[in-house]
């Protein structure tokens, strides 16, 4: 499952995000969303207006979500 997060830079919860998904070796991309103004365009478009988002396969979701983490990737 590609697993991608839509964050910006100095963004505590896109770094806890990240940190999390590396504890758990889960492997990702990290997409910086004001260097890629397509990439902003398709948050946009999904109707988030705050970073992370996070897109696991068919689920995706935003903010530092713990418990989403674990219930996809346990």
């Amino acid at each position: 499952m590609e697993i991608i997060v839509y964050s910006k830079s100095q963004c505590v919860q896109c770094a806890a995000t990240v940190k999390s998904l590396e504890a758990k070796g889960i492997k990702h991309q990290v997409i910086d969303l004001t260097e890629n103004h397509e990439a902003m365009k398709t948050v946009q478009a999904m109707g988030y207006r705050q970073v992370p988002v996070v897109v696991a396969g068919s689920e995706h979701w935003c903010g530092f979500r713990p418990d989403m983490i674990s219930r996809i990737f346990s």
